[in-house]
């Protein structure tokens, strides 16, 4: 195995170089790899069949497409550092907006409310918000832009700005 590793480490290093886009841990580890296959396949190589290197060569480029290949069946691996920048939203901060808004919602009209509740809440259009309301659709819509208005007045009042 010493004498499979002087003769053919160097020349199989540089073969794989080349293959590996000048990555040297990679083609360090696949000259690895290729040497410990062949460790484990002595039985089946022929010394007396000339040189090692043609067989060792295919051993090394077929893992280097294997690892390609591999790579391409599966997402990249990222680490945690882009995680822990990106900015999460405070739960708490959401309830905090949550309670806001229906604290605001509480000095509204009955009836701008439930315009607000329909439309913005409950995500129907100023049609089903007529039909479910029983009013006509322009009085919704009419509705909605004074509720607007007036949750904004109420919010700026809490100190919520846009």
């Amino acid at each position: 195995m010493r004498a499979l590793y002087r003769e053919h480490a160097g020349p199989l290093f540089g073969f794989v170089l080349h293959l590996v886009a000048g990555d040297r841990q990679r083609a360090e580890d696949v000259v690895q790899e290729t040497l410990v296959r062949a460790w484990r396949n002595l039985h089946r190589l022929d010394p007396q069949a000339g040189s090692l290197r043609p067989w060792l060569v295919t051993v090394a480029r077929r893992i280097v497409i294997d690892d390609h290949r591999s790579a391409l069946a599966r997402p990249r691996e990222v680490g945690d550092v882009p995680l822990e920048l990106l900015p999460a939203e405070d739960e708490l901060d959401r309830a905090l907006r949550m309670m806001t808004v229906s604290d605001a919602l509480g000095d509204l009209s009955p009836a701008h409310r439930e315009v607000l509740v329909e439309t913005y809440f409950k995500g129907r259009t100023a049609a089903e918000a007529a039909t479910e309301l029983g009013i006509p659709a322009g009085t919704v819509r009419s509705r909605v832009f004074y509720a607007l208005r007036a949750l904004r007045l109420a919010l700026e009042e809490r100190g919520v700005t846009s």
